[in-house]
């Protein structure tokens, strides 16, 4: 690795055996690759949960854009789902 920076980390003892375990077992060579691929994990579940996020305040501006909703209020939300249940001939409780 020829571009690489060097950090301090501080482990709590039970990651620390964690991370000694990994390369003792020969799951990874090093320490180091332990950390680069928690680390590479952590960032694409950053950037996946930043991706879906996107997604919901999309559907949260075109559900504004969409007008008015037609329920006044949850009981009538909850009402109107009953009914729909009942029209698919399932008889289970929504709430």
């Amino acid at each position: 690795m020829p571009n690489v920076e060097k950090f301090s980390v501080a482990l709590t003892p039970e990651l620390a055996v964690l991370v000694r375990n990994a390369v003792e077992t020969g799951e990874y060579a090093s320490c180091s690759e332990v950390i680069r691929e928690a680390l590479q994990e952590w960032n694409r579940k950053r950037s996946r949960r930043e991706s879906e996020m996107d997604g919901i305040k999309q559907l949260w501006e075109e559900g504004l854009k969409s007008g008015p909703g037609r329920f006044a209020d949850m009981k009538a939300i909850k009402a109107e789902a009953r009914r729909r249940l009942e029209d698919t001939g399932n008889s289970e409780d929504p709430s």
